[in-house]
């Protein structure tokens, strides 16, 4: 073997932002894969390939993820930004029952964080991301729409419609933590109400 192979040492750059980039999407949204992560980066503005995220996504390690226990002391919290006027915060979860005759049925419960006015309680026994949109619409056009929404990580608010409308909109979706609390108190008087109904 030649000298010069033996002590080569590449000078490729081995896209260490790009790779911190990859990792915070992920921790944060934990059930998006490469193909989603791709289209986020590309709306902050990385001109890079699928075939590079799924190279990195793949060398950090992230499609092996795995569930792994709970520990009960987690690291420190990010704190929320405050809630300073009307529309700048709505926060929705969904809550569920049965009907008499065993059938489940499932409420979206959508607030606003400042005022904690309940903007809409929409029932159906079948709720998708079509139909989160389809509510979230309604609200906007009387009401205007808001600088961001608080979710959690369910399939109805990671969904490509509601990633895309939030995106033309030009709203925030503001993702919880996995195993934390989702919007405290706030949702818990939204929930009250549509037990009361």
């Amino acid at each position: 073997m030649y000298r010069s192979t033996f002590r080569y040492k590449s000078k490729a750059d081995n896209q260490a932002l790009l790779r911190m980039r990859i990792k915070d999407i992920a921790t944060a949204r934990i059930r998006y894969g490469y193909k989603r992560i791709h289209i986020l980066l590309r709306r902050e503005g990385w001109k890079i390939n699928h075939k590079r995220v799924y190279r990195l996504y793949r060398e950090e390690g992230l499609n092996l993820r795995s569930k792994t226990k709970r520990k009960r002391i987690s690291g420190t919290r990010i704190p929320r930004e405050d809630v300073r006027q009307i529309n700048q915060c709505w926060a929705m979860d969904f809550v569920s029952d049965c009907l008499f005759n065993s059938k489940r049925f499932r409420a979206l419960t959508i607030i606003d964080v400042f005022s904690r006015e309940c903007l809409a309680i929409y029932a159906d026994q079948r709720i998708n991301g079509e139909k989160v949109v389809k509510a979230l619409e309604t609200i906007c056009c009387s009401r205007g729409a808001p600088e961001r929404i608080r979710v959690d990580n369910g399939p109805e608010f990671i969904s490509k419609i509601l990633d895309a409308w939030a995106y033309s909109a030009n709203i925030k979706l503001d993702f919880s933590r996995p195993g934390k609390l989702t919007f405290s108190q706030k949702t818990g008087l939204c929930k009250m109400l549509v037990l009361e109904i």
